[in-house]
């Protein structure tokens, strides 16, 4: 340990951290911009500088090593003088539109300039209007907004190992774009939007779709069905004030149901019936040689990943459509025949935790009914907006239930929306149904948490199941050169694109560097999808009762010639970069 000062606190400090670290273990704040934990400390913006006795010049504390007996100052003149330059300087170059702004109100950058007191322009010079990206279905980018904290450059290239976006040119020209100038629609972008969630501006921000769902809520010709993710009950109150992690299911679903949708069912029914569908896939899979290890498919940012880094290892995932999508389907076909509906006057919303659901809904295959199966995809952060736009109360609604049948669910649905939780909820499932005996214990814990990766071995009867679960794509190019190499051998592979899995998605509210250092969004949210799972009277998907009448009434049986053709879809090898 080191012992130093900060500020005249005595701080003690493990000899490998930074002032910035130390600081923050002192609960001293050291304001920054371009740090993101764990991921990015390069000490481009200057706006954690801090001042060193007996050093003249002052440093970034994020990435200044502490040293024994070193006596820092945070708050000096000379300190606050150089900060608020730096950030003069930045807002210099600055596209100011902040009241349009999709960041208004939860931007970094409008945060420290109201805290650095800053009311006018020192620096006004030279601007160049550089082209907005709007080519992609997922990510809008927007150069004029970039403070070049190159915070997304680290998410896409270290956590997601994608690396389609990088710095460009020199100096004043610099700027954050994928390589030779080229469209995100253009480069292997897997459309995950975790750039979008490391953005301290509104640089990069979704593609939004709201419009297109108010003239369908608005369209008296149509039959408007809106279904939100697991993820959405445990994030969308922060966006009202409420505090992370809070779960406000019924909430929502009363929210939905005054916006003016017909119907609002559920996604947690989908995933019910996703695992019905994978499991028994997993099932045949074991008893008939099938290919193993066997990869989930609910990710639709993953799935891009392998169609790009992983095409030989296309045949290893399930055939199954993501959960929206298998409902969407199921709203076209099933629904739509049992209440008399033209599917062609049914317009399927889906609110989801991810910006790459809005590339899937297009993805060839996705259009089991001869339409669409999800018209349009709203992440959870424009659904609030939605709410907002309408003059909906959130916070003070009364809690209401999804309408049936599609809206009925189990425990092992709502998991889903945590890494880990599609493991956990087919293994609910696999078990009793290899077995033919109820379990004592559904609580796969060993696939819980937030770790890169995660490896158990369950016993199912006498066979050993050897499983894994990755988040983060990086992690899952490190799980799958180890399965490709045959150093690691599994039977079943859980993969979600983003950190932490959905409750962590590129279209979730938008948590500040600042508050990541005290609440981790991956974990609070996590526990309330887990809370939630706890509380249902059923946990297991093959015990919802509606999931038996579906396949009663109308698919037969798991993996039966009707689920194919409407639950299931293909992947194709992908060129990573286009011709122009």
């Amino acid at each position: 340990m080191v012992s130093l000062t900060i500020d005249g606190v005595k701080v003690e400090a493990p000899d490998n951290s930074t002032v910035l670290d130390a600081a923050r273990k002192a609960n001293i704040d050291i304001p920054t911009l371009c740090f993101l934990k764990g991921v990015n400390a390069i000490g481009a913006c200057r706006i954690c500088l801090v001042e060193v006795k007996n050093n003249p010049a002052l440093q970034a504390a994020c990435v200044l090593p502490v040293a024994e007996g070193m006596e820092v100052f945070t708050k000096s003149e000379k300190v606050l003088k150089a900060r608020k330059v730096s950030l003069d300087l930045l807002l210099s170059n600055h596209d100011r539109e902040c009241l349009t702004c999709v960041r208004n109100k939860n931007c970094e950058l409008q945060t420290l300039a109201d805290e650095f007191n800053i009311r006018n322009i020192k620096y006004e010079g030279e601007k160049i209007y550089k082209d907005i990206d709007d080519q992609s279905v997922s990510v809008v980018r927007n150069p004029n907004k970039c403070v070049l904290c190159k915070r997304c450059i680290a998410a896409c290239e270290k956590i997601q190992t994608v690396g389609v976006i990088g710095s460009t040119n020199r100096g004043f020209k610099t700027m954050v774009e994928p390589v030779w100038g080229k469209s995100l629609v253009d480069v292997p972008c897997i459309n995950c939007g975790q750039c979008i969630v490391s953005c301290p501006v509104g640089a990069l921000s979704e593609k939004s779709e709201i419009d297109n769902v108010w003239a369908a809520l608005h369209n008296p010709n149509m039959h408007v069905v809106v279904q939100p993710a697991p993820a959405v009950r445990v994030a969308i109150g922060e966006e009202f004030g409420m505090p992370m992690g809070t779960r406000v299911t019924g909430k929502l679903a009363a929210a939905l149901r005054r916006m003016g949708f017909d119907k609002v069912f559920d996604t947690d029914f989908g995933a019910d019936l996703t695992i019905m569908e994978e499991g028994y896939e997993f099932i045949n899979r074991v008893k008939n040689g099938g290919k193993l290890p066997m990869i989930t498919s609910c990710s639709p940012g993953w799935i891009k990943f392998a169609e790009y880094f992983f095409p030989d290892m296309l045949d290893n995932l399930s055939s199954c459509k993501s959960p929206h999508q298998m409902l969407g389907a199921i709203i076209k076909s099933y629904y739509a025949q049992e209440n008399g509906i033209d599917p062609a006057k049914i317009f399927t919303v889906s609110v989801m935790p991810c910006t790459a659901k809005k590339y899937e809904k297009d993805r060839a295959g996705e259009d089991a009914a001869g339409y669409p199966d999800v018209d349009a995809v709203l992440t959870t952060r424009e659904m609030a907006q939605m709410i907002k736009e309408a003059g909906i109360d959130f916070v003070n609604l009364p809690d209401e239930d999804f309408d049936p049948v599609l809206g009925t669910s189990t425990g092992a649905g709502v998991i889903f929306g945590a890494t880990g939780g599609v493991m956990e909820a087919a293994l609910r499932t696999v078990a009793e149904v290899l077995t033919g005996e109820e379990l004592k214990s559904i609580d796969f814990c060993d696939v819980r948490g937030i770790a890169g990766i995660k490896e158990a071995e369950i016993m199912v009867g006498d066979m050993p199941v050897k499983v894994a679960v990755a988040s983060g794509t990086g992690n899952a190019r490190k799980l799958l050169e180890a399965v490709r190499s045959g150093e690691k051998e599994y039977h079943f592979i859980e993969i979600m694109a983003c950190p932490g899995g959905c409750v962590n998605g590129g279209g979730q509210p938008i948590v500040s560097a600042r508050v990541k250092n005290v609440l981790d969004p991956r974990v609070v949210r996590a526990q309330g999808l887990y809370d939630e799972d706890c509380d249902k009277p059923l946990r297991k998907s093959h015990e919802n009762p509606d999931i038996q009448k579906l396949y009663n009434d109308f698919l037969g049986e798991p993996n039966s010639h009707k689920a194919h053709e409407l639950l299931h879809t293909f992947y194709e090898a992908k060129p990573k970069y286009k011709e122009q």
